[in-house]
């Protein structure tokens, strides 16, 4: 050993050796099996100790990674509990009929993938014989995330069982007929079998983790007894590569989720070719995950393996292995034997030995198609494992070949994930491996047929059977609705009779009802605030110590705090889920709040408070997800507005997220200027997504950090709360300089915060330029819109209906000038159904730092800049001189 290992490390200098003689010692029988036996054998003594440091709990540094072996061996595997030869059968047919599903939509050009299944079919059909419990098992069953594009190897599967009809196959991606597949895990498109969208890839890990992580919630609660409940993550090696897939790896460690298991389907290969083409994607993704404190189960080699292993006497195999790139290992699996023994064997001369003494088919099966996750026993081993592993989530590493079984034309090969078909030939060659009793006769008329052993045969009888024993079908989604009753009045009844002479932001007046809420006997405890550390903010300190911060560890510290009424207490059973700073893992949380109604049967209220700007901008993917999956719930855009936050500027100032939210259906959008507002909306919400005929929708309010006297509410002014359009006051209203009765009219109409800004624009108007405005309160410009495109939709079926907006608007004299603390677009979403002279002003472009008053008058939304523009449109009306738009100009400053 040329460098001796004697000399210890100066940074090692700093820990006090209590026995220098003894450290000498291990160094120098170190050096002495370096000397003696070499590196190697040094090197492997070392790991073999480290790794007995790390299972005796000695508090050493992890070793982040093992050799590319299996983590299990053979001679440790358990007893194998089912039939394998049954369990064979059975995935085969599964296999065929995905293959055969896809080829046969590729007449209509719909697309599908084959590869994904074909490589993780035993990975499925192992949990699905053995593990995944289902939702008629105690308690809620398992939750299961599948992968995107494995989803035809489900369809076949569930068209096995029975609960999927030939016709739906061959609707596979083609929906609109009303009997047909989505083309992939869509809840919303097929509700009785998906339970979690998954293929908007790195959204399916992040959200399982906090799904165990809210399973844990739950159970802490007292809520839902979820001891029996696990989490399963099946994901592409590729797809790691998501920031979100990683995100939250340290929080499923830190909160010991040994509820979750994470399946990674290693096949070595992305969309377009290798996953780490020059590295090894294993060794990386086990050093990521057992850094973060995961416990790793490798299944990289199959059966076939065995017998090189024990061969390998000198360990050359084992470190060939490890430096050989995922992308020459995926040609190994291509190429004929003698490259093989060429290009891998003929590295060094202990290997070349050692395959002398295999057959050509020994080599052709290890490395064309031995890999653990092909095997039903290494999987059965990995997967009993990470359920009897405490203490920590596993993940387990499985490898497979990338369009197994479909024949040399797809295995491996760079564009398998964008091959949708394969030829009659080679479905009779796929046949053959398989062993299926299909006859050439039926592919006469040139189609592929699909297979089906029999609705009474041994394989669909053992199926079922294997599903009863784990408590019934999966994937499978149930909804047992539990209407809530509503909550009492006297929570609402504050905002609604308003502050008096206070002033109060909107944020702070939603907050004070849901902590009022959340005192309600009934329903009280089902309320989850969420909030991406920023909940002093938003003014939620007061929620700390009255329902607590969840913590699986209660608080194991005295806070700093702790002498103040508002201190920062966390508790094992708190109610507010305080993520940090991670709006992704925030809205991950709040999907599985949102869903726990059909995932748990246990109905919850949560709002998820957070800066408007980074919300829909930064979680939108997460937004449709939540649509997808059927999500309940309240998303709370606080410090709302492109103006209103003062100094913070462009990346903090939010003008377009009822923009962006405008594009997700299932999202009920409203902008409230008053806290009485919110009172209203907040209640019908309740009863829209909880109460006896619940739909499935969520919510987007925005409320704003502008402290505001709030007035009570008028009489009659609900149903144009909740439809987003109500007369808030005329100019005979006002109390001083009334416009005369002949004035030139017009209708100023704002949402949010510009409410008061068109208020001081109406008193402008009357005093100094005789101008009679009427002030509109636009709760939501979205909700308007929605109800005149179904207006439009009724037409075409001959029906005649009048747009609430047109309505609402009848007879108002005057132009129409709408105005928001949002870009133009937002309010002009309404504009075709106005029948009324119709503009808006907004604040379009970037954001900027300044006070609000600065930042107004920047955009052209402050008062003065309203009357300027209202003059304009009455004068191109002719109803006042032009001249008055050129001196109010002047006037104002502008």
């Amino acid at each position: 050993m040329s460098d001796p290992v004697g000399k210890l490390p100066s940074e090692l200098d700093q820990l006090p050796d209590r026995d220098t003689e003894e450290t000498a010692e291990w160094a120098a029988s170190l050096d002495a099996v370096a000397q003696a036996a070499g590196t190697r054998r040094a090197e492997y003594l070392l790991r073999r100790t480290l790794q007995h440091a790390e299972a005796a709990g000695l508090a050493l540094p992890k070793l982040l990674e093992t050799d590319y072996v299996n983590t299990i061996p053979t001679a440790a595997e358990p007893e194998f509990p089912g039939d394998e030869e049954m369990e064979a059968r059975i995935t085969a047919w599964n296999r065929w009929n995905a293959a055969a599903m896809v080829t046969r939509g590729s007449k209509y050009g719909v697309g599908g993938h084959i590869a994904t299944f074909a490589s993780a079919a035993w990975l499925y059909e192992t949990g699905f014989q053995h593990f995944f419990r289902g939702k008629e098992a105690d308690g809620s069953g398992d939750q299961l995330y599948i992968q995107g594009h494995a989803s035809p190897g489900i369809y076949a599967r569930a068209f096995l069982d029975g609960r999927i009809s030939e016709q739906q196959l061959d609707n596979f991606r083609q929906e609109s007929g009303g009997n047909g597949l989505p083309s992939y895990p869509h809840p919303r498109r097929l509700p009785w079998l998906w339970e979690f969208p998954t293929v908007s890839m790195g959204l399916g890990p992040l959200s399982a983790i906090y799904q165990a992580r809210f399973n844990r919630y739950l159970q802490n609660r007292s809520i839902k007894d979820t001891a029996n409940s696990h989490v399963w993550a099946f994901l592409g090696d590729g797809e790691m590569d998501e920031p979100e897939s990683t995100a939250a790896l340290a929080l499923a460690s830190r909160e010991q989720l040994d509820n979750l298991t994470f399946v990674i389907n290693c096949n070595l290969q992305r969309l377009d070719g290798p996953v780490r083409a020059n590295f090894r994607v294993v060794q990386e993704l086990e050093a990521q995950f057992r850094g973060a404190g995961w416990n790793v189960i490798k299944s990289l080699w199959g059966s076939a393996w065995d017998e090189l292993f024990q061969l390998d006497a000198s360990g050359a195999l084992v470190r060939r292995l490890r430096e050989v790139p995922d992308a020459q290992f995926q040609t190994y699996a291509t190429r004929d034997v003698a490259y093989i023994r060429q290009h891998f064997f003929g590295a060094n001369a202990e290997l070349v030995q050692l395959a002398g003494v295999l057959s050509d088919a020994k080599i052709a099966e290890c490395f064309h198609s031995s890999r653990g996750g092909h095997e039903p026993r290494k999987v059965y081993a990995a997967y009993k494992a990470a359920l009897e592993h405490k203490g920590a989530p596993t993940v387990i590493l499985a490898q497979t070949v990338k369009g197994y079984t479909l024949g040399a034309g797809f295995e491996s090969k760079n564009a398998n994930h964008q091959m949708k078909k394969l030829t009659i030939d080679e479905f009779k060659d796929m046949r053959d491996l398989l062993g299926l009793p299909i006859p050439d006769s039926a592919f006469a008329d040139g189609q592929v047929p699909y297979g089906h052993p029999g609705a009474n045969s041994p394989e669909v009888q053992y199926l079922n059977e294997r599903r009863a024993a784990l408590g019934g079908p999966a994937p499978a989604r149930k909804v047992k609705h539990v209407a809530l009753p509503a909550p009492a009045d006297r929570s609402f009844a504050p905002l609604l009779k308003g502050s008096g002479k206070q002033e109060m932001a909107t944020t702070m007046a939603f907050v004070r009802l849901v902590k009022d809420l959340m005192r309600d006997k009934e329903t009280g405890k089902r309320w989850v605030p969420i909030v991406p550390d920023e909940a002093r903010t938003f003014g939620m300190e007061s929620l700390f110590p009255s329902a607590g911060i969840y913590s699986p560890l209660g608080q194991t510290y005295e806070p700093v705090d702790r002498d103040q009424l508002m201190y920062y207490k966390e508790a094992k059973d708190g109610q507010i889920l305080n993520e940090g700073i991670t709006e992704a893992g925030a809205m991950a949380d709040f999907i599985a709040a949102c869903t726990s109604y059909a995932t748990h049967g246990e109905p919850m209220i949560p709002f998820y408070i957070f800066y408007s700007m980074f919300g829909w901008q930064r979680t939108a993917d997460q937004m449709w997800q939540l649509a997808d999956q059927l999500g309940k719930g309240f998303i709370v855009g606080a410090t709302a507005g492109r103006t209103t936050l003062t100094g913070e500027g462009l990346q903090h100032a939010d003008g377009h997220s009822h923009l962006i939210a405008s594009t997700n259906p299932a999202s009920l959008n409203y902008d409230p200027a008053f806290a009485y507002e919110i009172a209203v909306i907040v209640k019908d919400g309740l009863r829209r997504m909880y109460g006896e005929t619940p739909e499935d929708v969520f919510y987007y309010l925005t409320v704003y950090n502008e402290p505001k006297v709030q007035p009570a509410m008028p009489e009659g002014v609900e149903e144009g709360i909740l439809k987003g359009l109500y007369r808030f006051n005329t100019a005979a209203d006002l109390a001083e300089a009334a416009p005369a009765a002949d004035a030139p009219k017009v209708q100023l109409m704002a949402s949010g915060t510009a409410i008061h800004w068109i208020l001081e624009a109406q008193k402008l108007l009357a005093a100094e330029w005789n101008v009679a405005a009427d002030v509109w309160s636009a709760t939501s410009w979205g909700e308007l819109r929605r109800d005149a495109l179904e207006c439009d939709e009724a037409l075409l079926r001959g029906e005649v209906r009048t747009p609430f907006v047109t309505r609402a608007l009848e007879g108002a004299q005057g132009p129409v000038l709408a105005v928001s603390d949002w870009m133009r677009q937002v309010p002009d979403q309404i504009s075709q159904w106005v029948e009324q002279d119709y503009t808006s002003l907004g604040t379009d472009g970037f954001g900027l730092s300044d006070t609000r008053e600065g930042a107004r008058r920047h955009f052209g939304v402050d008062a003065q800049s309203i009357v300027v523009a209202a003059l304009a449109q009455l004068a191109r009306r002719g109803e006042v001189p032009a001249s008055s738009v050129k001196e109010a100009r002047e006037r104002y400053g502008l």
